[in-house]
């Protein structure tokens, strides 16, 4: 009878909890956010290329090892993984707000007349203890549940929020992915760019030798001042001065990478090693359109996402301004033995609604505070967004001035070459001083040096782009812990319950 009484009153009670206050949360309009239809520098926006492994496109096979090891470990990943098992285990923990609190209890009583008095032991959990004969034994259970009915929607309104924010977890992930795929990019090239400097000088200070050598027979022979062999030797120290801050700046890219890999500093220094040269990307790289980037950035989404989860938590703040109506029932039964137990059980119902009538505003209060709240996730998001727009029009024009100083740097590296050879075979004959010798070979190493800087310059701003188009990840689907549990690799006293 009772069992059926509950069943009644929640079969009543859950139809109330249909409507839900606060706003819905609706997607805002392009024109709410600023986007334009198109970017305001020329690019090529009527096609947009797959970025999704954009690492890639620099057909540089240890690049890609790189970025893919750091990808599966990196302890920033690790840590943006373990965020979104987090926000996942606090979306389960609001779903369970909607279910029934169900708690048991049972006890046995045992007594029996000893000499002097009368010994009782009392057990629970379920555990029976048999102390003699003669005694008398009382055995209850009993079974305890309450039900919060969600009249107003509060309930529902904080799973949508922490459902929400899940999601926006599962796109800052996206984004933690994003930056280190960059920064792991950034410092190969810069590796790279330092390898290719430091040639540079140890070639310079060759030639600088042979001169050096050239002006000391040129005085020895009574030719020329010894002023050519001290120019000479200034050169020459110069330039050997060079290396060992360009071979420190090498080893801390190279430290960087390893770092980057979940390693330690110089774990990779053997497989960087060799000399290699700056990747050098394709020549052009569709864009798209503006909504484009928007739907491929996970910050944006991220953001977005966070609006969401604001605008939810309006409706939970809202829900505490109505009464809430509470459920509890209970069964129990007692008896001499567990063959008697179910022969006579009692049970109680209670209903119970509250409202509170005066707490000095405190609960619009919060109302007002959450709406301000979403009122700034708003603006967040909107920041967010024309963010993104900036950096995708910055790096299109970074890589085009890039790609236009590497054009011009590489006919300055020619003609500074040039000038270079006829020097040294004009000295060498007599037919020119030592100082516009000096000055074309250190003309030389100069536009050697510029060519490689704006080579590595240009790469970056690719490395820019492909970073502000959003690529690096897969977004046809919002990442979960179930979709990148098996692309890191979690600390090994990590547990997953």
């Amino acid at each position: 009878m009772v069992s059926r009484r509950l069943s009644l009153a929640l079969s009543i009670a859950l139809p109330l909890g249909g409507c839900a206050t606060g706003p819905d949360y609706r997607p805002s309009a392009a024109a709410e956010l600023g986007v334009p239809d198109a970017y305001s520098v020329a690019s090529d926006q009527r096609t947009r290329e797959d970025l999704t492994r954009w690492w890639r496109k620099f057909d540089d096979p240890l690049l890609g090892t790189l970025v893919e090891q750091a990808q599966a470990a990196n302890l920033d990943i690790v840590q943006a993984v373990a965020r979104l098992r987090q926000a996942r285990e606090s979306l389960v923990q609001q779903r369970t707000s909607l279910l029934p609190s169900v708690t048991g209890s049972g006890s046995v009583s045992h007594s029996e007349p000893l000499r002097g008095g009368t010994a009782t032991t009392r057990l629970s959990d379920g555990t029976i203890t048999t102390i003699g004969q003669g005694g008398s034994t009382s055995t209850s259970l009993g079974l305890d549940a309450s039900y919060q009915v969600d009249l107003f929607g509060g309930v529902r309104r904080g799973i949508e929020a922490s459902r929400a924010s899940y999601e926006a977890a599962g796109f800052t992930y996206a984004a933690t992915l994003l930056s280190v795929e960059s920064e792991m990019a950034r410092n190969y090239v810069l590796a790279r760019l330092y390898q290719a400097q430091i040639g540079n000088a140890r070639a310079s200070l060759a030639i600088q030798d042979d001169n050096l050598e050239i002006a000391r027979w040129r005085v020895q022979a009574g030719l020329v001042s010894s002023i050519d062999v001290e120019t000479a030797r200034n050169q020459r120290a110069t330039t050997a001065a060079t290396i060992p801050s360009l071979e420190s700046s090498y080893s801390a890219a190279v430290a960087r990478i390893g770092v980057l890999t979940g390693q330690a500093p110089g774990a990779l220094r053997a497989a960087l090693a060799a000399t290699a040269p700056i990747p050098t990307g394709p020549e052009t790289v569709g864009i798209g359109i503006p909504a484009d980037t928007l739907r491929q950035r996970p910050d944006v989404r991220s953001a977005e996402r966070t609006l969401a989860s604001a605008t939810a938590q309006v409706g939970v703040a809202t829900a505490s301004l109505y009464p809430s109506l509470s459920l509890t029932g209970s069964l129990s039964t007692n008896a001499s033995s567990f063959r008697t137990l179910g022969d006579l059980v009692t049970g109680q119902l209670f209903a119970s609604l509250a409202q509170t009538i005066f707490d000095g505003g405190n609960l619009r209060s919060q109302v007002r505070s959450a709406e301000a709240s979403a009122d700034q996730a708003f603006a967040s998001y909107k920041q967010t967004v024309l963010t993104a727009l900036e950096d995708t029009e910055n790096a299109v024009v970074a890589l085009d001035t890039a790609g236009q100083r590497t054009q011009q740097f590489a006919i300055a590296l020619d003609a500074a070459n040039n000038s270079a050879i006829l020097s040294r075979s004009q000295y060498q004959s007599g037919l020119t001083d030592f100082t516009t010798l000096s000055t074309a070979e250190s003309s030389l190493l100069s536009a050697r040096n510029n060519l490689a800087q704006a080579q590595a310059d240009r790469v970056t701003a690719l490395i820019q782009l492909f970073v502000a188009l959003g690529g690096g990840w897969d977004a046809t689907a919002t990442p979960t812990i179930d979709t990148v549990r098996a692309a890191t690799v979690a600390p090994s006293t990590s547990q997953d319950r």
